[in-house]
């Protein structure tokens, strides 16, 4: 049975979904235990947010490892078309899997901090607020 993702990819012509299977292969490695959906229209990776998301374009493939992502990895996107949020992997060039997965593996790091972070905080008992007279 085919899942979202797959009804996504299909929407593309052969060429691309071929690179868009190959994004979703090497995130998939990355994040065995991530949940595969789709938010914002595109297919996108969650444990306790999301991690990632990709999507396919005409020339290239959107990857979108979120503004954090990004910045850890500003050093290594030069070669690429980049925003603060966004990276562009041109459909004429092969994948950078090594990139690729060291970005998703960053975001599995940080999503987990966060999410510690937030049990932390519920967690916490409430200040009493006192009052001077």
């Amino acid at each position: 049975m085919k899942n979202a993702i797959d009804l996504y990819i299909a929407t593309f012509p052969k060429e691309v979904q071929l690179r868009l299977e190959e994004i979703r292969t090497i995130i998939r490695k990355a994040a065995p235990k991530a949940e595969e959906v789709i938010s914002y229209g595109m297919p996108a990776y969650k444990i306790h947010s999301v991690l990632v998301y990709f999507a396919g374009y005409k020339n290239h493939i959107g990857f979108y490892p979120t503004g954090d992502g990004i910045k850890a990895f500003e050093d290594q996107l030069e070669k690429y078309k980049w925003s603060k949020g966004a990276v562009q992997f041109p459909l004429n060039q092969k994948l950078p899997v090594k990139l690729i997965t060291a970005m998703v593996i960053y975001r599995i790091k940080s999503d987990a901090i966060k999410a510690a972070e937030k049990k932390v905080t519920k967690k916490a008992p409430a200040k009493k607020k006192t009052t001077k007279k």
